[in-house]
C-alpha cells in the first residue's frame, strides 16, 4: 500500500480528508498490513482527523459569527 506524503494533508478539503480517514480506518481494521505500514497509516489517520477537526472548528466559528451578526 502506498500512502501519500503526510505534508499534503493541509491541502485537503474536509470531504477529502474525511473520506481518506475512513479508508485508513478500514485498512487498519482489516489488520493485513505490516507493523510498519500500520504505524504509517495510524500517523496519517491522526493527521487526517486533526485536519477534519480544523475544518469543523472553522465552520463552528463562522456559524457563531453569523449568529452574532444576525442578533445585532
Amino acid at each position: 500500500m502506498s500512502t501519500p506524503s503526510n505534508a499534503d494533508v493541509n491541502e485537503l478539503g474536509y470531504e477529502e480528508a474525511r473520506d481518506e480517514l475512513v479508508r485508513v480506518v478500514n485498512e487498519l481494521e482489516q489488520g493485513s498490513s505490516t507493523l510498519e505500514e500500520s504505524l504509517a497509516l495510524w500517523e496519517r489517520g491522526e493527521l487526517l482527523a486533526a485536519r477534519c477537526e480544523e475544518w469543523l472548528k472553522g465552520a463552528r466559528e463562522r456559524l457563531d459569527a453569523a449568529r452574532t451578526a444576525a442578533a445585532e
